[in-house]
């Protein structure tokens, strides 16, 4: 993982970023399968590009992952499997730094899925937000995302989906950046 002084320089120098969150089945990655990608791509200009895709996971889903990102078998009938969107992710996060909110828990899932998928983890530079944010904003409460981003004034439209918490995850990295 990078240090904030990365974080920090790379964005003021013009670095392109990529937040990104993941949806699971469940906690484990090499039990559970990831059923949603979010990212959102920007600079210090502002958004450039978003991804988002569900995915069939080829399992059925876990009533539990369903209370949570409220993701259901039906919504993922017919939707593309993993190794059918791994390229097109990779694609959009190439030459790009990363932030995500807990980072070792969605690139642990995006690295078992590309080893199953006999590729390369991924190598990109990795700004995990939920340090960043204990360093920026220590004191807090909570450091969990939602509860984090509203601590921050931050609005989440569609909590626990991958390309809202994504955008909360860019969010609270400028809110970090900036202070």
């Amino acid at each position: 993982m990078e240090s904030f002084s990365f974080a920090k320089k790379a964005y003021l120098e013009g670095s392109v970023f990529v937040a990104f969150d993941v949806e699971t089945t469940g906690l484990e990655p090499r039990l559970d399968k990831i059923v949603e990608i979010g990212a959102v791509k920007f600079d210090n200009q502002g958004l450039i590009a978003r991804f988002s895709t569900l995915i069939n996971p080829l399992i059925p889903m876990p009533a539990d992952a369903t209370r949570v990102n409220k993701i259901s078998d039906e919504m993922l009938k017919g939707k593309p499997h993993l190794d059918e969107v791994l390229p097109d992710f990779l694609n959009f996060i190439r030459g790009a730094a990363l932030a995500a909110h807990n980072a070792p828990f969605d690139c642990g899932f995006i690295n078992t899925a590309l080893k199953t998928a006999l590729r390369t983890p991924i190598s990109n530079p990795i700004v995990d937000t939920l340090t960043l944010s204990r360093e920026s904003f220590p004191g807090l409460r909570s450091y969990a995302l939602q509860n984090l981003a509203a601590a921050l004034g931050i609005n989440a439209q569609d909590a626990h989906r991958a390309e809202d918490d994504a955008r909360l995850c860019m969010e609270i990295f400028l809110r970090c950046i900036q202070r």
